[in-house]
């Protein structure tokens, strides 16, 4: 992976690793659709702009609404909604670890979908490494919850898994911010009125208030630019593979913020967790004819970045 992918990959792994947290303060308060309305409002007041100074946004939507339309239902509208109202219930730690789950299942997704990228035993193993790194630190943590909650959660993994897919099939010339953009704004407008119907009847506390506006400017507009950044430069499998990271983040932040103990098992779950996050992320050695000694896939993949997507500010 290069420099700049790595660059994303660690970004990624920190303002992901914290929304969890950030959730859980805020829907003590108020209600889930508020939670997600104010963070889409939020990520699509910020990045709109952007997106209509590239021009060609309204061709670019009527072009691909189809999938930007999956792309939203599957990544955002529904998922975003059933994890917040699961830390209704869950705490915000365990939702995190459930998280963590989507590398693998993306991995089984593009298999049976009949993706071409070839994994390696390499990258294999360092799923299964990242995975043995999450179960060290999810068995300790999986208290508190229910059947409804964790289903919930569970659908939000299937959905987190899918939507990279279709990104990367369907919608890879699509240039990053004329993606999102629409589809913060779509979710927020599913949303508003759901929003409205329920929100708080006072002023939420300063925390809450906090937390909104970090999900919204920092977990929704920034992270996604990054993540589709990322899923741009390593493909759609590799770059869910951050999720691994995400509970080591949240497992630190506690440590750190709020003196919470880090025993011989947390310690070792984090040698596994950033081993499997390094192998997973190797790149693989297409088969296959070779042209100027490089492989055929990597010239295909450098005609498609200089001639089919316009880079984002």
């Amino acid at each position: 992976m290069t420099a700049r992918g790595w660059f994303l990959f660690s970004l990624l792994g920190v303002v992901w690793g914290i929304p969890y947290l950030m959730i859980k303060v805020a829907v003590d308060e108020v209600s889930p659709s508020m939670v997600v309305f104010v963070r889409c409002a939020l990520g699509a007041a910020l990045l709109l702009p952007f997106a209509i100074r590239q021009g060609g946004l309204a061709a670019t939507v009527r072009a691909h609404w189809r999938p930007m339309l999956a792309f939203a239902v599957i990544e955002v509208i529904g998922p975003w909604w059933t994890l917040t109202d699961a830390e209704r219930h869950l705490s915000s730690s365990t939702a995190g670890l459930l998280i963590a789950g989507v590398p693998i299942l993306s991995v089984v997704l593009a298999r049976f979908l009949g993706d071409t990228e070839r994994l390696g035993a390499r990258r294999i193993t360092g799923l299964a490494l990242g995975l043995g790194g999450v179960a060290v630190l999810t068995v300790p943590h999986l208290t508190g919850g229910n059947v409804l909650s964790l289903t919930e959660v569970l659908i939000t993994v299937v959905g987190y898994a899918i939507a990279p897919l279709i990104m990367a099939r369907h919608l890879k010339q699509v240039p990053t911010l004329q993606l999102i953009a629409p589809v913060l704004l779509l979710a927020a407008l599913v949303y508003a009125p759901a929003a409205a119907l329920t929100r708080p009847p006072t002023m939420p506390s300063t925390p809450a208030l906090a937390s909104l506006t970090a999900l919204g400017v920092i977990c929704t507009a920034l992270a996604f630019v990054a993540f589709l950044e990322l899923v741009h430069e390593v493909g759609p499998t590799r770059a869910t593979v951050f999720t691994y990271v995400n509970p080591a983040v949240a497992v630190a932040a506690g440590a750190i913020f709020l003196d919470e103990q880090l025993t011989p098992g947390v310690l070792a779950s984090f040698a596994l967790i950033l081993a499997g996050s390094f192998l997973a992320t190797a790149s693989p050695t297409p088969p296959g004819p070779r042209t100027g000694g490089r492989p055929v896939a990597w010239s295909t993949r450098q005609t498609s970045r200089a001639d089919g997507r316009v880079e984002s500010p």
